[in-house]
């Protein structure tokens, strides 16, 4: 069949194929043109040999990925695929089929292939599921589970709900949901923006797929087949965010060594030849619940370290699953084991993916994710013949309350899983439904939410109209104003006696529309203060014990720091009834006059813009994305600075509707923030807007590489081309 590929004006693929499996081929080539460079980082992280040319700082990830197994997962889930749904999963082999085809020239174009003597690999069936399980194995965070045991043993179980928050390494979104009594056409708008590590190239992809079957514009997942989270088929759209829900459980194990080798190996190789599959002389027993050794799965593995030593890893899995901390040392702490549902049910969740490319309602949008598996995530959904959807979407273990707050002992009955959630449904309720990972229709199957601010001011936004556009909601989209500050500004309001510098500080903050504008100086010298505090707090004799984490894979650290942990939860600390005795007074004293004199010192040395406390929040709060290698490593002679980039400065805040997280206390860069923004129109699809923090290419030096940066910085949408005379037929020269 002949497969067509036309451009915009932004560079976003629009493909047309005469059926679906052609379709998939088609996008996978189209992304591997564009984004060969990102789409091998994710293949070798999935596998767990991105450390081979990347180097030291991504041993510790392959580390993990070979011990928690991720590629043997996706083995198996595309194995159990390819048995109980041969359509999705032929459709996902025509899909890394196009893959294949495109390597070798989107590798010609990225000069990172260079830059590291990588030469392109060849993908498998089962990639895309890899892929899929590494972008989305923290996403639930269970290695908060870490941070609240440590808590608990150091400080008590009443220290738990201090910290209790969004905290650093978890994933969120904004999403609402105007039904068509509330918009001026009488048909609904989605509109929202997931909220990522900001990566360059992006985490999603702008692109459309048609075929006799469907027609969906949407943001893919570059490395997946069809559109998973973010979509509009003409006739129904839908969107996702983190449902925040706890499904995946940390044991405690005991493991000893058996000298005669029982319980070496598993017998399943992985053809790559990272893996030897043998026990090395000696095999591995867990203890189970019912007080019985029995072997555990155990072989060793490489890990191959540009520019370092290679590292050995010991992979052993258990019945409740692989070992990712510790192992059988016969002192210190136990090993720690991890449960993960695919791991379990075999199951990623694939075959809901054809399902909605074909859905033309909101009961087809119901019923595809009656399928879904991982990440659990609350779903809203409208048609144009009024029909709507709010519901929780995945897989959670039914199992003891102790599961899903704290590590529990392997050894002890009481753990185990036994079933699984019925998926809850929210409500519409006035023409509205609005989530932003804080408690809603999940509350039953989670632990702690990000905190109300976000979806409370959505909300507020919301109705202070009666009908709403969709040209609208970009207002919504770049909302500035941080609830949060309430419980430090209230501090500051309370205090007396001050110096006359602190004194004016204090008063030009308790006038400020706490409003996180790039241009303000009061939103930068509130984060200054806010991160005085919070040092303080973190510095306190009563967090002593909390100061050195545990000696935990690098990997979990992000969970386990102090000062972090400290800065995402200042309002619960500062609003708390008691803690431990700290005078938070005092501490806010001490913080306001040591920002109130430093603001003083800067101005008078004229360093105002390199200081950053006199200066506005933009001038400190930056874009700061991750790049799987830094800039520098493929500067030439030639053209020293060719991709070398100075990041702009940005309005918002972790808690403003404008999400753009720094970690208060450690840094104002900004590492996280919305990884595309969309709305989806149902009354004119060609009405609906889309941008991504940078372009629809991964090349840089590309027209479309950063093209969309300076309408994301601003608010401002691209709109969604769905005439296919208004978009440019692209042939080989054009790639």
């Amino acid at each position: 069949m002949t497969i067509e590929i036309y451009r915009d004006a932004w560079g976003i693929p629009h493909l047309r194929a005469g059926g679906a499996r052609e379709l998939a081929r088609a996008q996978g080539r189209v992304t591997a043109v564009d984004r060969a460079w990102q789409l091998e980082v994710e293949r070798h992280r999935a596998r767990g040999t991105s450390a081979s040319f990347l180097g030291t700082e991504a041993a510790a990830w392959d580390v993990f990925a070979r011990r928690s197994r991720l590629d043997d997962t996706a083995r198996r889930c595309f194995a159990a695929l390819e048995r109980t749904d041969p359509e999705t999963a032929d459709w996902v082999r025509a899909y890394v089929d196009g893959v294949n085809e495109g390597l070798a020239e989107g590798a010609r174009r990225a000069p990172e292939f260079a830059a590291t003597g990588l030469v392109p690999g060849r993908w498998e069936p089962w990639t895309p599921l890899g892929v899929w399980l590494g972008t989305h194995i923290l996403f639930a965070g269970f290695p908060a589970k870490l941070w609240r045991e440590e808590v608990v043993r150091r400080l008590g179980d009443e220290a738990v709900g201090l910290f209790a928050t969004d905290g650093p390494g978890t994933a969120g979104s904004n999403g609402w949901l105007v039904s068509g009594e509330r918009t001026v056409t009488g048909q609904p708008v989605i509109a929202g923006d997931p909220h990522r590590f900001i990566e360059d190239p992006g985490v999603y992809q702008q692109i459309r797929l048609s075929c006799p079957e469907f027609d969906v514009v949407g943001l893919a997942v570059p490395g997946v087949p069809g559109i998973a989270h973010f979509a509009h088929t003409g006739k129904v759209a839908w969107a996702i965010t983190n449902a925040m829900a706890d499904y995946q459980d940390l044991y405690r194990e005991r493991l000893r060594r058996t000298p005669d080798g029982n319980g070496n190996g598993n017998g399943i190789g992985d053809g790559t030849g990272t893996g030897d599959g043998a026990g090395g002389g000696a095999g591995v027993e867990a203890l189970d619940p019912d007080g019985t050794w029995r072997p555990a799965a155990r072989h060793t593995e490489t890990v191959e370290v540009a520019g370092g030593d290679p590292v050995e890893v010991e992979v052993i899995e258990t019945a409740r699953g692989p070992v990712v901390i510790g192992g059988v040392t016969g002192s210190g702490d136990d090993p720690i084991s991890l449960r993960y549902p695919p791991r379990v049910t075999e199951d990623l969740g694939f075959s809901a993916l054809l399902p909605l490319l074909r859905a033309r309602e909101v009961a087809d949008v119901d019923r595809a994710f009656d399928l879904w598996a991982e990440p659990v995530n609350v779903v809203q959904a409208a048609d144009t013949e009024g029909g709507l959807l709010h519901r929780v979407a995945g897989n959670v273990p039914l199992r003891g309350r102790d599961n899903r707050t704290r590590l529990v002992p392997a050894w002890e009955p009481g753990h185990e899983w036994h079933g699984w959630h019925e998926m809850p449904r929210g409500t519409v309720e006035d023409g509205l439904a609005v989530m932003a990972n804080q408690r809603g229709p999940a509350t039953p199957l989670g632990v702690e939410f990000a905190p109300p601010h976000r979806a409370a001011r959505i909300r507020e936004l919301l109705e202070e109209r009666p009908t709403w556009s969709a040209p609208d909601m970009a207002a919504i989209h770049m909302d500035t104003h941080l609830a949060s500050a309430g419980a430090l500004l209230d501090h500051l309001a309370a205090l007396d006696g001050l110096t006359p510098q602190a004194s004016a500080l204090r008063d030009r903050l308790l006038s400020w529309d706490r409003r996180m504008t790039a241009a303000s100086t009061e939103a930068a010298q509130y984060a200054e203060l806010r991160g005085a505090v919070v040092r303080r707090l973190a510095a306190h004799p009563a967090f002593t014990a909390l100061t050195d984490p545990p000696a935990y894979p690098e990997v979990f650290r992000p969970w386990l720091a102090l000062l972090p942990r400290v800065g995402f939860a200042l309002e619960n600390l500062l609003k708390a009834d008691e803690l431990y005795g700290i005078d938070r007074a005092a501490v806010v004293r001490e913080a306001v006059a040591e920002v109130a004199a430093e603001t003083a010192g800067k101005a008078a040395a004229e360093t105002v813009k390199a200081a950053g406390a006199s200066g506005t929040w933009g001038d400190t709060h930056r874009l700061a994305p991750w790049r799987a290698l830094p800039t520098a490593a493929y500067a030439t002679p030639a053209s020293p600075a060719s991709y070398a980039y100075d990041e702009p400065g940005l309005s918002g805040d972790h808690d403003c509707v404008l999400c753009t997280s720094a970690v208060p206390g450690l840094t104002d860069l900004s590492a996280r923030g919305p990884a595309a923004r969309y709305v989806w129109d149902l009354a004119r699809r060609e009405d609906s807007r889309w941008v991504v923090p940078f372009g629809a290419s991964g090349v840089p030096g590309s027209p479309h590489h950063r093209d969309q940066l300076p309408l994301w910085l601003k608010g401002d949408l691209a709109p969604v081309v769905t005439d296919w005379e208004h978009l440019t037929k692209e042939n080989s020269d054009d790639r």
